[in-house]
């Protein structure tokens, strides 16, 4: 018994080291707007763009270095009293197309729109195929063949019935 708490003293202690030091280094940024529908824009354009690095978190969750510099730089642009559009448009230009969570139809991201379709596709072709695959046939003999066999077969059975 004695052994089992000391084990449970060990787990608990390794769960708090590695649990510290992601919560030490966690920070709150905070943001003052000279007006206060300037926080809700920044909360709408930082969960549409997406952080550069983490490629799979908007620039409001991501911890990066550059998902902070960017939630920085979009501060600052709608300080200056630009529009939500020219904000995401100047973030297009810097970081093209991928920083946005729901690029344009264009020539540029077709394959990001006709990807999905395209490997859909593709499972269902070869869905198709496995489903109609014959089944697998016994082999015909030709007379001769067949001939053979029970030639064979017969030869086999009286070598066992002479070992017996």
């Amino acid at each position: 018994m004695g052994n089992s708490i000391g084990f449970d003293l060990v787990k608990a202690l390794l769960l708090w080291l590695l649990l510290v030091p992601s919560v030490s280094h966690a920070s709150i940024e905070t943001y003052q707007f000279s007006q206060p529908e300037m926080a809700q824009r920044f909360n709408d354009l930082t969960t549409v763009l997406r952080c550069p690095k983490c490629q799979n978190q908007n620039l409001a969750d991501s911890d990066s270095i550059i998902a902070k510099d960017l939630r920085a730089q979009v501060h600052q642009l709608l300080e200056k009293n630009q529009t939500n559009d020219q904000i995401t448009d100047f973030m297009v230009q810097r970081y093209g197309d991928f920083i946005l969570y729901d690029p344009p139809f264009k020539r540029s991201t077709l394959v990001l729109w006709l990807a999905p379709i395209g490997l859909l596709l593709m499972g269902l072709l070869v869905l198709w195929f496995l489903a109609r695959k014959p089944a697998v046939q016994a082999a015909m003999l030709t007379p001769d063949e067949q001939q053979q066999l029970n030639d064979l077969l017969a030869s086999e059975q009286q070598r066992e019935t002479h070992h017996d």
